[in-house]
Parts: structure tokens; sequence; C-alpha cells
């Protein structure tokens, strides 16, 4: 799976003018499961994430993990992280997982997040959708459970 995860201060997602998930501080993890991903590399990837120590401390240092903050995760789902630009200038979309299976991954990814402690809001998976955020930092980063 891959994840590119952007620490924020606030972030919220809309379908159609609707908002379907809304966090404070916190995570956006825009999520997209490749070919061959099953619900290990969706458990490795939440694991990853809810550790990763990318949020200021008192002494304004990135030591911090989301369990530590209690912050939130906002998940979209979006199959264009599994882009494939090496041919031509339209990408191709074919590493990424059939629509069945990355929806039941990112559901599972979810799940897998709210299991560990962490508020979870969501997307809504296969629409079109809009995001805003506010990246604090700004820190981006882009984890991958192939590599």
């Amino acid at each position: 799976m891959r994840a590119l995860i952007q620490r924020v201060s606030r972030a919220r997602v809309t379908v159609a003018g609707r908002t379907t998930g809304e966090i404070g501080a916190g995570l956006l993890i825009l999520v997209c499961a490749m070919q061959g991903d099953s619900e290990a590399e969706a458990d490795r990837l939440a694991q990853k994430i809810v550790k990763l120590r990318i949020f200021k401390d008192a002494a304004d240092k990135m030591n911090l993990s989301l369990v530590d903050t209690g912050g939130a995760a906002l998940v979209v789902s979006q199959f264009t992280l599994g882009a494939d630009t090496s041919r031509g200038n339209r990408p191709g979309f074919s590493a990424a997982a059939a629509p069945e299976t990355g929806e039941r991954l990112y559901h599972h990814f979810s799940d897998r997040l709210r299991a560990m402690g962490i508020s979870v809001a969501n997307g809504e998976f296969g629409a079109d959708m809009d995001v805003e955020l506010v990246n604090q930092g700004p820190v981006t980063i882009w984890l991958d459970t192939a590599g």
C-alpha cells in the first residue's frame, strides 16, 4: 500500500458540497492499495503511521507520534498514488488494486487506525472529492509498504 501523509492543523473532505469527513490537528492520509496488497500491508502501514514521530514536542523537535498527541486522521482513498508515468505524458493506473479490493483495504486500514485508538474521519471511496487542508510545517511524507 502507498500513502502520502500530511501533518495538518485541520483538514476536510467534501463530496458534491457535503462534508464527509473533517478533523482538527492530526494527519491527512491519502492512501492507495496496490496490486497484490492484502490486509497485512494495510496493518503494517497503519502501524507505521501511528508511530511515526513527526509532531513537535516541548523542545520544538519532531519527536511525538499521532498516538502521543491524541491527533486525528482523515483518510482519503486516492488511486492516483498508483500512477505509472514512465511512458508518455498520460499516467497509467494498472498498478493500483482493483476497485473492490481497494475499497476493502481502504476500510480495513481505517478500521485498523481506529483499533489503535485514533479518531478517524473518511472521504468517500470512489467519489470525486474536494480535499482542503492546512499543512502544518509543512510536513509531507511518502510511505510505501513495498519498499
